[in-house]
Protein backbone atom coordinates (compact mmCIF):
# COMPACT_ATOMS: atom_id res chain seq x y z
CA UNK A 1 0.00 0.00 0.00
CA UNK A 2 1.72 3.13 -0.81
CA UNK A 3 1.58 6.49 0.90
CA UNK A 4 -1.68 7.88 -1.09
CA UNK A 5 -3.27 4.64 -0.36
CA UNK A 6 -2.91 4.10 3.44
CA UNK A 7 -5.75 4.83 5.33
CA UNK A 8 -5.60 8.46 6.61
CA UNK A 9 -6.76 10.56 9.37
CA UNK A 10 -6.47 14.14 10.91
CA UNK A 11 -6.72 13.17 14.05
CA UNK A 12 -4.15 11.11 14.40
CA UNK A 13 -2.27 13.95 13.09
CA UNK A 14 -3.23 15.97 15.29
CA UNK A 15 -2.07 13.87 18.24
CA UNK A 16 1.51 13.10 16.42
CA UNK A 17 2.13 17.07 15.01
CA UNK A 18 -0.65 19.48 15.97
CA UNK A 19 -0.28 19.08 19.60
CA UNK A 20 3.31 18.78 20.09
CA UNK A 21 3.27 22.28 18.10
CA UNK A 22 0.41 23.53 20.17
CA UNK A 23 2.71 23.03 23.13
CA UNK A 24 5.79 23.90 22.10
CA UNK A 25 4.41 27.43 20.63
CA UNK A 26 2.42 28.07 23.68
CA UNK A 27 5.69 28.12 25.69
CA UNK A 28 7.46 30.22 23.07
CA UNK A 29 4.75 32.90 22.61
CA UNK A 30 4.58 33.08 26.64
CA UNK A 31 8.39 34.55 26.97
CA UNK A 32 8.65 36.12 23.97
CA UNK A 33 6.94 39.44 25.36
CA UNK A 34 9.09 38.93 28.52
CA UNK A 35 12.39 38.85 27.14
CA UNK A 36 12.80 42.93 27.20
CA UNK A 37 11.50 42.62 30.66
CA UNK A 38 13.80 40.30 32.07
CA UNK A 39 16.61 41.37 30.67
CA UNK A 40 15.82 45.15 32.03
CA UNK A 41 15.21 43.71 34.89
CA UNK A 42 18.89 41.98 35.21
CA UNK A 43 21.03 45.69 34.35
CA UNK A 44 20.44 45.67 30.27
CA UNK A 45 19.53 48.71 28.57
CA UNK A 46 16.90 49.31 26.19
CA UNK A 47 19.15 48.51 23.33
CA UNK A 48 20.43 45.60 24.74
CA UNK A 49 17.60 44.46 25.96
CA UNK A 50 16.45 44.07 22.20
CA UNK A 51 19.45 42.89 21.44
CA UNK A 52 18.81 40.18 23.72
CA UNK A 53 15.86 39.48 22.49
CA UNK A 54 17.15 38.95 19.21
CA UNK A 55 18.80 36.10 20.30
CA UNK A 56 16.18 34.01 19.48
CA UNK A 57 16.02 34.96 15.25
CA UNK A 58 20.04 34.78 15.32
CA UNK A 59 19.73 31.04 17.12
CA UNK A 60 17.01 29.99 14.62
CA UNK A 61 19.39 31.35 12.08
CA UNK A 62 22.41 29.29 13.24
CA UNK A 63 20.09 26.50 13.72
CA UNK A 64 18.92 26.48 9.78
CA UNK A 65 22.40 24.68 8.60
CA UNK A 66 22.67 21.98 11.39
CA UNK A 67 19.02 21.25 11.45
CA UNK A 68 18.59 18.82 8.13
CA UNK A 69 21.79 17.10 9.11
CA UNK A 70 19.86 15.88 12.55
CA UNK A 71 16.62 15.24 11.15
CA UNK A 72 18.23 12.88 8.69
CA UNK A 73 19.99 11.48 11.35
CA UNK A 74 17.94 10.72 13.95
CA UNK A 75 14.28 10.82 12.13
CA UNK A 76 11.17 13.32 12.78
CA UNK A 77 10.00 12.25 16.05
CA UNK A 78 13.51 12.08 17.81
CA UNK A 79 14.63 15.51 16.33
CA UNK A 80 11.35 17.13 17.81
CA UNK A 81 11.94 15.35 21.44
CA UNK A 82 15.58 16.63 21.66
CA UNK A 83 14.78 20.16 20.35
CA UNK A 84 11.95 20.36 23.34
CA UNK A 85 14.77 18.69 25.58
CA UNK A 86 17.33 21.50 24.64
CA UNK A 87 14.77 23.96 24.84
CA UNK A 88 14.24 23.37 28.30
CA UNK A 89 17.84 23.41 29.08
CA UNK A 90 17.93 27.01 27.70
CA UNK A 91 15.32 28.31 29.49
CA UNK A 92 16.56 26.70 32.55
CA UNK A 93 19.60 29.04 31.83
CA UNK A 94 17.40 31.81 31.36
CA UNK A 95 16.14 31.00 34.91
CA UNK A 96 19.32 30.75 36.59
CA UNK A 97 20.98 33.70 34.86
CA UNK A 98 22.67 35.37 37.35
CA UNK A 99 23.15 38.59 34.71
CA UNK A 100 21.65 39.47 31.15
CA UNK A 101 25.31 37.89 29.02
CA UNK A 102 24.01 34.39 30.70
CA UNK A 103 20.49 35.26 29.91
CA UNK A 104 21.62 35.78 26.98
CA UNK A 105 22.94 32.71 25.95
CA UNK A 106 19.60 31.19 27.24
CA UNK A 107 17.93 32.53 24.55
CA UNK A 108 20.20 31.84 21.42
CA UNK A 109 19.71 28.31 22.58
CA UNK A 110 16.25 28.36 22.71
CA UNK A 111 16.63 29.66 18.94
CA UNK A 112 18.57 26.51 17.74
CA UNK A 113 16.14 24.07 19.44
CA UNK A 114 12.78 26.10 17.70
CA UNK A 115 14.73 25.99 14.37
CA UNK A 116 15.51 22.07 14.98
CA UNK A 117 11.72 21.29 16.05
CA UNK A 118 10.01 23.62 12.88
CA UNK A 119 11.98 21.33 10.46
CA UNK A 120 11.62 18.19 12.04
CA UNK A 121 7.45 18.84 12.53
CA UNK A 122 7.81 19.40 8.49
CA UNK A 123 9.97 16.68 7.77
CA UNK A 124 7.07 14.62 9.34
CA UNK A 125 4.18 16.23 7.46
CA UNK A 126 6.16 15.19 4.71
CA UNK A 127 6.67 11.89 5.42
CA UNK A 128 3.39 10.83 6.74
CA UNK A 129 0.81 12.83 5.23
CA UNK A 130 -0.13 11.98 1.67
CA UNK A 131 -0.30 14.76 -0.77
CA UNK A 132 -3.48 14.87 -1.55
CA UNK A 133 -4.36 16.00 2.11
CA UNK A 134 -0.59 17.78 2.69
CA UNK A 135 -1.76 21.45 2.06
CA UNK A 136 -4.25 21.54 4.41
CA UNK A 137 -2.36 19.48 7.16
CA UNK A 138 0.59 22.50 6.79
CA UNK A 139 -2.20 24.87 6.74
CA UNK A 140 -3.69 23.81 9.33
CA UNK A 141 -0.06 23.37 11.17
CA UNK A 142 0.68 27.29 10.60
CA UNK A 143 -2.49 27.98 12.05
CA UNK A 144 -1.77 26.46 15.65
CA UNK A 145 1.57 27.92 15.45
CA UNK A 146 0.09 31.67 15.62
CA UNK A 147 -2.66 30.08 18.00
CA UNK A 148 0.22 29.65 20.48
CA UNK A 149 1.74 32.90 20.11
CA UNK A 150 -1.60 34.38 21.32
CA UNK A 151 -2.54 31.80 23.92
CA UNK A 152 1.38 32.07 25.23
CA UNK A 153 1.15 35.94 26.04
CA UNK A 154 -2.44 35.35 27.44
CA UNK A 155 -1.07 33.13 30.06
CA UNK A 156 1.85 34.84 30.50
CA UNK A 157 -0.47 38.22 31.75
CA UNK A 158 -2.46 35.73 34.26
CA UNK A 159 0.86 34.43 35.49
CA UNK A 160 2.21 37.50 36.22
CA UNK A 161 -0.66 38.82 37.51
CA UNK A 162 -0.99 36.17 39.84
CA UNK A 163 3.08 36.11 40.97
CA UNK A 164 4.37 39.38 40.71
CA UNK A 165 7.47 37.59 38.91
CA UNK A 166 8.37 37.80 34.99
CA UNK A 167 10.98 34.88 35.75
CA UNK A 168 7.68 33.00 36.22
CA UNK A 169 6.88 33.15 32.70
CA UNK A 170 9.90 30.87 32.06
CA UNK A 171 7.69 27.66 33.75
CA UNK A 172 5.37 28.22 31.46
CA UNK A 173 7.90 27.04 28.36
CA UNK A 174 8.92 24.48 30.58
CA UNK A 175 6.12 22.57 31.26
CA UNK A 176 5.17 23.58 27.83
CA UNK A 177 8.30 21.68 26.53
CA UNK A 178 7.62 19.04 28.75
CA UNK A 179 3.96 18.43 27.67
CA UNK A 180 5.38 17.42 24.32
CA UNK A 181 7.85 15.44 24.72
CA UNK A 182 5.61 13.51 26.96
CA UNK A 183 2.70 13.14 24.06
CA UNK A 184 5.36 12.32 21.27
CA UNK A 185 7.31 9.50 23.79
CA UNK A 186 3.24 8.18 24.64
CA UNK A 187 2.50 7.97 21.07
CA UNK A 188 2.98 4.83 19.32
CA UNK A 189 5.48 4.48 16.11
CA UNK A 190 4.69 6.67 13.51
CA UNK A 191 4.60 3.51 11.01
CA UNK A 192 1.99 1.80 13.19
CA UNK A 193 -0.17 4.97 13.09
CA UNK A 194 0.19 6.01 9.47
CA UNK A 195 1.24 2.74 7.49
CA UNK A 196 5.55 2.79 6.62
CA UNK A 197 6.45 5.80 4.80
CA UNK A 198 8.05 5.83 1.36
CA UNK A 199 11.96 4.94 2.09
CA UNK A 200 15.00 6.26 -0.38
CA UNK A 201 18.31 5.86 -0.35
CA UNK A 202 20.66 8.72 0.79
CA UNK A 203 24.09 9.85 -0.49
CA UNK A 204 25.30 7.58 3.08
CA UNK A 205 23.76 4.93 1.27
CA UNK A 206 21.02 4.62 4.61
CA UNK A 207 17.10 4.33 4.34
CA UNK A 208 15.99 7.34 5.15
CA UNK A 209 11.80 8.92 4.98
CA UNK A 210 11.08 11.01 2.05
CA UNK A 211 10.61 13.58 5.31
CA UNK A 212 14.04 13.02 6.36
CA UNK A 213 16.08 13.19 2.89
CA UNK A 214 13.87 16.88 2.14
CA UNK A 215 15.18 17.97 5.26
CA UNK A 216 18.68 17.20 4.73
CA UNK A 217 18.59 18.18 0.87
CA UNK A 218 17.18 22.03 2.13
CA UNK A 219 20.79 22.55 4.19
CA UNK A 220 22.79 20.38 2.54
CA UNK A 221 25.58 22.49 -0.14
CA UNK A 222 23.27 25.71 0.84
CA UNK A 223 25.03 28.15 -0.59
CA UNK A 224 25.94 26.24 -3.61
CA UNK A 225 22.36 26.27 -4.02
CA UNK A 226 21.99 30.17 -3.33
CA UNK A 227 25.03 30.67 -5.69
CA UNK A 228 22.98 28.75 -8.22
CA UNK A 229 19.45 30.76 -7.51
CA UNK A 230 20.97 34.05 -6.98
CA UNK A 231 18.93 35.82 -9.58
CA UNK A 232 15.60 35.06 -8.33
CA UNK A 233 17.42 35.18 -4.63
CA UNK A 234 18.60 38.28 -5.22
CA UNK A 235 15.18 40.13 -6.69
CA UNK A 236 12.05 38.19 -4.56
CA UNK A 237 14.57 36.41 -1.69
CA UNK A 238 15.17 39.91 -0.96
CA UNK A 239 12.01 41.10 -0.81
CA UNK A 240 10.78 37.99 1.34
CA UNK A 241 13.58 38.39 3.23
CA UNK A 242 12.30 42.31 4.09
CA UNK A 243 9.24 40.74 5.04
CA UNK A 244 10.43 38.93 7.59
CA UNK A 245 12.86 41.90 9.22
CA UNK A 246 9.42 43.56 9.13
CA UNK A 247 7.46 41.20 10.91
CA UNK A 248 10.44 40.11 13.28
CA UNK A 249 11.29 43.89 14.61
CA UNK A 250 7.40 44.03 15.27
CA UNK A 251 8.31 40.45 17.53
CA UNK A 252 10.97 42.43 19.10
CA UNK A 253 10.17 46.08 18.81
CA UNK A 254 6.66 45.70 20.72
CA UNK A 255 7.30 44.38 23.98
CA UNK A 256 10.64 47.11 23.77
CA UNK A 257 8.03 49.63 23.18
CA UNK A 258 6.09 48.65 26.42
CA UNK A 259 9.32 49.01 28.75
CA UNK A 260 10.07 52.49 26.68
CA UNK A 261 6.79 53.85 27.73
CA UNK A 262 5.92 52.55 31.38
CA UNK A 263 3.76 48.90 31.13
CA UNK A 264 3.58 46.60 33.48
CA UNK A 265 4.75 43.37 32.45
CA UNK A 266 1.13 41.61 33.00
CA UNK A 267 -0.86 44.46 30.60
CA UNK A 268 2.44 44.19 27.95
CA UNK A 269 1.65 40.27 28.04
CA UNK A 270 -2.18 41.04 27.48
CA UNK A 271 -1.77 43.65 24.86
CA UNK A 272 0.50 41.17 22.82
CA UNK A 273 -1.86 38.23 23.13
CA UNK A 274 -4.89 40.01 21.90
CA UNK A 275 -3.11 41.55 18.91
CA UNK A 276 -1.74 37.85 18.34
CA UNK A 277 -5.61 36.79 18.05
CA UNK A 278 -5.98 39.19 15.72
CA UNK A 279 -3.33 37.75 13.82
CA UNK A 280 -4.26 34.58 14.64
CA UNK A 281 -7.91 34.97 13.45
CA UNK A 282 -7.07 36.14 9.41
CA UNK A 283 -4.75 33.47 8.53
CA UNK A 284 -7.29 31.47 6.51
CA UNK A 285 -8.55 34.50 5.36
CA UNK A 286 -4.79 34.76 3.74
CA UNK A 287 -5.06 32.12 1.67
CA UNK A 288 -8.49 32.71 0.14
CA UNK A 289 -7.00 36.09 -0.88
CA UNK A 290 -3.93 34.49 -2.37
CA UNK A 291 -5.63 31.87 -4.22
CA UNK A 292 -8.79 33.86 -5.13
CA UNK A 293 -6.74 37.22 -6.36
CA UNK A 294 -3.07 36.17 -6.47
CA UNK A 295 -0.07 36.66 -4.55
CA UNK A 296 0.44 40.17 -4.46
CA UNK A 297 -3.31 41.06 -3.10
CA UNK A 298 -1.89 39.46 0.36
CA UNK A 299 1.79 40.12 0.11
CA UNK A 300 1.20 43.97 -0.81
CA UNK A 301 -1.55 45.58 1.55
CA UNK A 302 0.58 43.72 4.30
CA UNK A 303 3.90 44.92 4.21
CA UNK A 304 1.81 48.37 3.14
CA UNK A 305 0.16 47.97 6.29
CA UNK A 306 2.80 46.99 8.17
CA UNK A 307 5.69 49.68 7.45
CA UNK A 308 2.38 52.63 7.66
CA UNK A 309 1.93 50.92 10.94
CA UNK A 310 5.52 51.42 12.45
CA UNK A 311 5.65 55.06 10.78
CA UNK A 312 2.28 56.18 12.97
CA UNK A 313 4.34 54.63 16.19
CA UNK A 314 7.19 56.26 15.40
CA UNK A 315 5.11 59.44 16.23
CA UNK A 316 3.20 58.87 19.29
CA UNK A 317 6.06 58.00 22.06
CA UNK A 318 5.77 60.97 23.52
CA UNK A 319 2.14 61.61 23.37
CA UNK A 320 0.24 61.41 26.29
CA UNK A 321 -2.07 58.79 25.06
CA UNK A 322 0.75 57.33 24.23
CA UNK A 323 -0.78 53.96 25.69
CA UNK A 324 -3.77 53.86 23.56
CA UNK A 325 -1.73 54.82 20.53
CA UNK A 326 0.20 51.55 21.20
CA UNK A 327 -2.78 49.34 21.53
CA UNK A 328 -4.31 50.61 18.53
CA UNK A 329 -1.07 50.22 16.03
CA UNK A 330 -0.47 46.82 17.87
CA UNK A 331 -3.82 45.48 16.91
CA UNK A 332 -3.29 47.16 13.38
CA UNK A 333 -0.12 45.59 12.77
CA UNK A 334 -1.79 42.56 13.56
CA UNK A 335 -4.50 42.56 10.63
CA UNK A 336 -1.62 43.79 8.32
CA UNK A 337 0.61 41.13 9.31
CA UNK A 338 -2.49 38.05 9.65
CA UNK A 339 -3.31 39.13 5.61
CA UNK A 340 0.02 38.33 4.50
CA UNK A 341 -0.01 35.05 6.62
CA UNK A 342 1.86 32.24 4.53
CA UNK A 343 3.08 34.19 1.80
CA UNK A 344 6.71 33.62 2.67
CA UNK A 345 6.07 29.58 2.00
CA UNK A 346 3.83 29.89 -0.64
CA UNK A 347 6.02 32.35 -2.74
CA UNK A 348 9.08 29.59 -2.10
CA UNK A 349 6.46 26.78 -2.55
CA UNK A 350 5.54 28.84 -6.47
CA UNK A 351 9.02 29.32 -7.34
CA UNK A 352 10.64 26.22 -6.59
CA UNK A 353 11.43 23.65 -9.03
CA UNK A 354 9.19 21.09 -9.71
CA UNK A 355 11.59 18.41 -9.61
CA UNK A 356 13.63 18.70 -6.90
CA UNK A 357 12.33 21.77 -4.56
CA UNK A 358 13.57 20.73 -1.36
CA UNK A 359 17.50 22.60 -1.68
CA UNK A 360 15.55 25.65 -3.39
CA UNK A 361 13.10 25.73 -0.27
CA UNK A 362 16.22 25.44 1.92
CA UNK A 363 17.42 28.48 0.78
CA UNK A 364 14.73 30.31 0.41
CA UNK A 365 14.21 29.90 4.11
CA UNK A 366 17.56 30.90 4.78
CA UNK A 367 17.32 34.15 3.15
CA UNK A 368 14.04 34.92 5.04
CA UNK A 369 15.73 34.18 8.39
CA UNK A 370 18.30 36.51 7.61
CA UNK A 371 16.36 38.81 7.43
CA UNK A 372 14.45 37.77 10.71
CA UNK A 373 17.34 37.66 12.70
CA UNK A 374 18.78 40.96 11.00
CA UNK A 375 16.07 43.21 11.96
CA UNK A 376 16.22 43.05 15.63
CA UNK A 377 19.96 43.45 15.74
CA UNK A 378 19.33 46.80 13.47
CA UNK A 379 16.63 48.00 15.71
CA UNK A 380 18.79 47.25 18.95
CA UNK A 381 21.29 49.60 17.31
CA UNK A 382 19.35 52.29 16.09
CA UNK A 383 17.83 52.60 19.38
CA UNK A 384 21.01 53.20 20.72
CA UNK A 385 22.56 55.49 18.42
CA UNK A 386 19.34 57.57 18.15
CA UNK A 387 15.84 56.30 19.90
CA UNK A 388 13.06 53.66 19.32
CA UNK A 389 10.66 56.09 17.65
CA UNK A 390 13.97 56.57 14.95
CA UNK A 391 13.68 52.49 15.05
CA UNK A 392 10.36 52.19 14.66
CA UNK A 393 10.48 54.82 11.76
CA UNK A 394 13.37 52.92 9.80
CA UNK A 395 11.28 49.63 9.96
CA UNK A 396 8.31 51.71 8.58
CA UNK A 397 10.23 53.04 5.81
CA UNK A 398 11.68 49.64 4.84
CA UNK A 399 8.28 48.10 5.30
CA UNK A 400 7.30 50.64 2.13
CA UNK A 401 10.61 49.47 0.33
CA UNK A 402 9.57 45.99 0.69
CA UNK A 403 6.27 46.68 -0.49
CA UNK A 404 7.39 48.35 -3.48
CA UNK A 405 10.40 45.58 -4.43
CA UNK A 406 7.09 42.65 -4.06
CA UNK A 407 4.96 44.98 -6.20
CA UNK A 408 7.82 44.70 -9.02
CA UNK A 409 9.01 41.25 -8.84
CA UNK A 410 5.78 39.10 -8.00
CA UNK A 411 4.33 39.97 -11.63
CA UNK A 412 7.64 38.75 -13.00
CA UNK A 413 8.67 35.68 -10.97
CA UNK A 414 5.02 34.65 -9.79
CA UNK A 415 2.61 35.46 -12.92
CA UNK A 416 -1.31 35.17 -12.05
CA UNK A 417 -2.53 32.17 -13.09
CA UNK A 418 -6.09 32.67 -14.79
CA UNK A 419 -9.05 30.98 -12.74
CA UNK A 420 -10.89 28.63 -14.44
CA UNK A 421 -14.10 29.61 -15.56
Amino acid sequence: MTSEERPFSFRSVALAAFLPTLLFSVGEGAIIPIIPIAAGNLGASLAMAGFIASMVMLGELAGDIPSGWVVSRVGERTSMIGAAVVAIVGVVICLLAPNYWVLMAGIFLVGIATAVFALARHAFMTSYVPARYRARALSTLGGIFRAGWFIGPLIASAVIAVTGSTQSVFWIFIISCLGSVVVLLALPDPEKMFGPSARVTDESGAQVTTGEEEAEERTHGLFRTIWSFREVLLRMGAGVSLVAAIRSARTVLMPLWAVSIGLSESNTALIIGLAGAVDFALFYASGQIMDRFGRMWSAIPSMLGLGLGFLVLAFSHDLSSAVAWYIGVSLFLSVANGIGSGIVMTLGADLAPKDRPAPFLGAWRFSADAGQAAAPLFVSLLTALVSISFASGVMGVLGLVGAGMLARYIPRYVPRRPRPA
